[in-house]
């Protein structure tokens, strides 16, 4: 991640929002866990990764890759959800700069055909 004062720094952690969401996801992957009764090894080995990767991902820790993170929504069969959130339907903000950027046709639609 790039800091925006000093572009040629890297920055060592990610924006306030992203650091509280990524733990507020992690919360949320470890109360369903443990709502499946499902210990951290049982997940390691549900997930092909390591215990230490799911207590991190649990954390909401940056460094955790995201296919942690989607493995485990995956075992608890919740992966689904994370395709709903970057719907294109969804994105209204993108809806609108794209319509604002639709250029007018330059001259109008004339009557003329292909009968020759």
């Amino acid at each position: 991640m790039v800091c925006h004062d000093r572009p040629e720094q890297t920055c060592d952690r990610p924006p306030y929002a992203v650091e509280q969401t990524l733990k507020r996801l992690g919360a949320n992957l470890r109360t369903a866990r443990l709502r499946r009764n499902l210990t951290i090894g049982d997940m390691a080995a549900k997930i092909g990764t390591g215990q230490r990767a799911v207590a991190d991902a649990e954390k909401g820790k940056p460094s955790t890759g995201i296919a942690v993170y989607a493995a485990m929504l995956w075992a608890l069969d919740l992966l689904d959800h994370i395709a709903d959130v970057a719907a294109p339907e969804k994105d209204e903000e993108g809806q609108t700069l794209a319509l604002s950027r639709e250029r007018a046709r330059a001259r109008p639609k004339t009557g003329l055909d292909n009968d020759f």
